[in-house]
């Protein structure tokens, strides 16, 4: 898959160039700190149905009863969600996706894919970005527009939490193609559970650059 890959990667680098780094430059100058944290809180609470089902497919009971508690209090007391009143009370947030669901499962990765606009992934995973628009039963009571502009939004977001990752990997990279697939592989590992993340004072001077897809994580 490799050729393919490098030819969507190409395609993909010249968007964000033209578009979507500018965007995410944009968003990043004119949204105070205050606002960030709110669309922030806003976003992972409307992806809460999704994680709380894939917890319920991993049988994570504990960590499906926070979820669904997280999202019923900042639903309401929360203001739909734009403050995490949950997370103040000490119900931390944890993550869950289709891919990792179907990884728990025996399912193996398959090969190595750089989707357009969505970036690297795998077989595995890009079935579960797939099914996981199907897990969330908010996708069935919205519009399909409504759906599109908080893939979007969450997109931007991410890009904008990225911008000195993705520069530095490019810059420093003799062949950006093959370090991206590097560091991509290495953080979807820790995710996964195969690998835990390097403790930040024991990390080398040249440890690879962390893809963040946590917009509360710290920057790198």
């Amino acid at each position: 898959m490799e050729t393919l890959n490098r030819e969507v990667l190409r395609l993909n680098t010249a968007v964000d160039d033209a578009a979507i780094r500018p965007v995410a430059q944009g968003y990043r100058a004119t949204m105070p700190a205050y606002g960030k944290q709110r669309v922030n809180a806003f976003l992972r609470n409307l992806d809460s149905p999704r994680v709380f089902a894939n917890q319920v497919l991993q049988v994570r009971v504990e960590d499906a009863a926070t979820t669904l508690l997280r999202f019923v209090f900042n639903s309401t007391l929360g203001l739909a969600g734009f403050y995490d009143i949950a997370g103040s009370w000490g119900m931390s947030r944890s993550e869950a996706d289709l891919g990792q669901t179907l990884h728990g499962w025996g399912l193996g990765d398959g090969p190595y894919l750089v989707l357009p606009l969505a970036g690297p992934s795998n077989a595995r995973d890009a079935a579960g970005l797939l099914g996981d628009l199907a897990v969330n039963p908010l996708n069935w009571i919205l519009p399909w527009e409504a759906t599109a502009g908080r893939i979007a939004t969450n997109g931007l977001v991410l890009r904008e939490r990225n911008i000195e990752s993705l520069d530095e990997l490019r810059q420093g990279s003799f062949d950006y193609y093959a370090r991206l697939r590097s560091v991509w592989q290495q953080n979807r590992d820790a995710e996964l559970g195969r690998a835990g993340p390097m403790p930040a004072d024991t990390a080398p001077a040249d440890a690879e650059p962390q893809l963040l897809d946590d917009p509360e994580a710290p920057p790198p």
